[in-house]
């Protein structure tokens, strides 16, 4: 399989040597010249403003402008199209969902909110939950593919998303939106921003409530239905001493209740579940720079707490019930030192400490007797140094290379480094580039210290990745086109011993292409299409799995967003996302089988109008054509669904 995606790579590669050939434009790379309206100044992969087109990294953005016309409840549903992801919801609103990035694990994807890391502390694997964050006040979101631990330590061993929320600006105003629907759902958000003088401030309140649908797919005879009720708070807010030094403050807080489903396919309704998620999170950044410009810092201090409750009495599908608490805590430190000693090059020498914290109480009660797992508050520290050089030699040739090195409490060092080279054929609007990088996933608390399933003599997950590709610009035209080809090898993973006891048992390999193009065709019309083949086999020799797909990957995806304004007061969305088939497992037999998870296509239409200068009239319609399908094996998702509200800005 490994050889059909190469040769599908060099197919692909053969294709966009020709549209080169064909393209005669002489371009030198000025602003004035119109040559940087195709890129985007990005901040995720080399932790400084950098111009895409000087990257080698495959990174893509989701801009405001973007955000709004696509009117989704929350951000997981924005992320849905992108390439090189594939997701996983069992489910409707609130349902656990994830990403994984070129075929890794959810807990390989590192996910930053206004440089808060967001991975639980509290989940057995360190995962985030995008099921709670909605879309209102996101400014941008990066999206970062490979191995990045260079930069940014455990968890960011396939990726990174880095979520970045709007600064108030302007004379001081009201935001006010509601939205209603299928399922009796309900949205509404209200907030203040502007800025008075130096001091720029945000402060949102947002609710979301619905009856929703059945977790458990209701195609197998299931009929409850799992509601769910979220509230969210957002703040931000910023002081500029002068254009070089200013000090930001981030608050966020979060409380969920969600009605789940312990089971999927057949008798999965369960009317007692109960999921109940306190999540609070705080940054305060200082940035300034010194010797007129030559050494710029940032200095930041952050705070996670996250708190998880589940309870499930006693049904009939369910003789048992089960209550649970987990608490997971973090505290991290950051200093990142920039030194612009010569216009060709940016070195970035940085530090950071950060301190995870973690317990857990689980009961369970059953005709067999009382269960219970007790994890007392158990902590791990970790300190990080890592050093990075940006280069450029003759407008023409950019690299970033890096190592870092990091020190934890319990496993001791990991050492990782990054190389991105990147060239450019300005005559031709041709780019080529490659990186090659290391990273690796610290052990979570539950894995190092639960008395049942814990080991304290794990070791870190290691992954060894690198990609190659070619970007292509037409200037005049506003387009851009790019492939890429890339390829993982996931070492030392955590598995289970006989006695069900977490070790390093576990390899896997992905590798696959990422094709994208981006079209400005008219003031009226863009459009954004991509294609992500996927190949993943699990390679660990003791596994029943040895080299088999991994579950719930899709080696085919497709997605497609189309935006058209009919006037400057009307615009409207269209997105299209294809899903392969995959593989899951039937964990209601024993043992597990492994079934097959089929194709579906969801079209999806979002519009709005903007009756006046301050008041907007938004619809939305989901999965139009009422695809029936799964991402997980006996787990239902929405149907047909539409939405209508409004937007008041005073």
């Amino acid at each position: 399989m490994a050889i059909f995606n190469l040769k599908s790579f060099f197919l692909l590669l053969f294709i966009f040597s020709s549209l080169i050939l064909a393209q005669n434009e002489e371009v030198q790379k000025t602003d004035s010249a119109g040559v940087y309206k195709l890129s985007n100044v990005v901040i995720t992969a080399t932790k400084t403003n950098t111009s895409t087109l000087e990257l080698a990294n495959s990174i893509s953005v989701i801009d405001s402008s973007e955000i709004v016309s696509r009117n989704k409840i929350n951000l997981f549903d924005l992320l849905n199209s992108e390439y090189g992801l594939s997701i996983t919801q069992p489910g409707g609103l609130g349902a656990l969902s994830t990403f994984n990035i070129r075929g890794s694990n959810p807990e390989h994807t590192l996910v930053l909110i206004d440089g808060v890391e967001m991975n639980m502390t509290s989940d057995a694997a360190n995962v985030y939950d995008f099921a709670n964050l909605p879309a209102e006040n996101i400014n941008r979101i990066e999206v970062l593919r490979g191995p990045q631990s260079t930069l940014y330590g455990s968890d960011a061993m396939a990726g990174v998303i880095n979520i970045i929320t709007n600064k108030g600006v302007g004379k001081p105003s009201l935001q006010l939106s509601a939205e209603g629907g299928s399922y009796n759902t309900f949205k509404g958000s209200a907030g203040f921003s502007g800025n008075i003088n130096n001091f720029n401030y945000l402060v949102s309140l947002g609710r979301t409530q619905s009856d929703g649908i059945s977790s458990a797919g209701q195609k197998y005879g299931n009929a409850e239905t799992d509601g769910y009720e979220g509230h969210n708070i957002s703040s931000r807010f910023g002081y500029g001493f002068n254009e070089q030094t200013g000090i930001n403050f981030f608050l966020r807080f979060t409380k969920t209740e969600t009605d789940l489903d312990q089971f999927g396919g057949q008798f999965g309704d369960d009317p007692t579940y109960i999921y109940d998620l306190e999540e609070f999170t705080s940054r305060v950044e200082g940035f300034f720079n010194l010797f007129d410009g030559l050494w710029d810092q940032k200095i930041g201090a952050s705070y996670y707490k996250n708190s998880r409750k589940y309870d499930f009495d006693s049904t009939m599908n369910n003789p048992a019930s089960s209550n649970s608490l987990y608490e997971g805590k973090k505290y991290k430190v950051d200093w990142q030192n920039n030194f612009h000693l010569f216009d060709s090059n940016i070195i970035t020498v940085g530090i950071d400490f950060e301190s995870e914290i973690a317990s857990a109480e689980y009961y369970y009660y059953s005709s067999f007797g009382p269960f219970e797992s007790i994890l007392p508050e158990s902590e791990t520290t970790t300190t990080g140094f890592y050093l990075q050089d940006q280069l450029q030699f003759s407008n023409d040739l950019f690299a970033s290379a890096g190592i870092r090195y990091d020190n934890h409490s319990l496993f001791g060092g990991a050492f990782t480094y990054r190389f991105a080279p990147a060239y450019i054929f300005w005559s031709t609007g041709t780019k080529l580039k490659a990186t090659v990088g290391t990273g690796f996933n610290a052990p979570s608390i539950f894995y190092l210290y639960d008395p049942a399933y814990g080991n304290a003599e794990l070791n870190p997950e290691k992954n060894f990745g690198w990609d190659a590709g070619i970007e292509q610009y037409f200037w005049s035209s506003g387009i851009s086109a790019g492939i890429t080809y890339f390829s993982n090898d996931f070492t030392d993973l955590f598995g289970t011993d006989e006695n069900f006891r977490t070790i390093n048992i576990q390899n896997a390999e992905s590798n696959g292409v990422e094709v994208y193009t981006k079209a400005v065709l008219t003031t009226q019309l863009d459009i954004k299409l991509n294609y992500t083949y996927t190949n993943t086999i699990n390679k660990s020799e003791q596994s029943p799995d040895y080299n088999q797909k991994l579950l719930r990957r899709p080696e085919n995806k497709i997605g497609l967003l189309v935006n058209y304004n009919f006037t400057e007061m009307a615009k409207i969305n269209l997105e299209v996302i294809y899903a392969g088939k995959s593989e899951d497992k039937d964990f209601s037999t024993f043992p597990a089988s492994r079934i097959t998870l089929e194709e579906y296509t969801l079209i999806n239409l979002a519009a709005y109008y903007n009756l006046f200068d301050f008041l907007s009239i938004t619809g939305r319609i989901e999965n139009l054509l009422d695809a029936d399908y799964e991402q997980i094996f006996g787990f239902g998702r929405p149907g047909f669904s539409g939405y209508a509200g409004f937007r008041i800005n005073l």
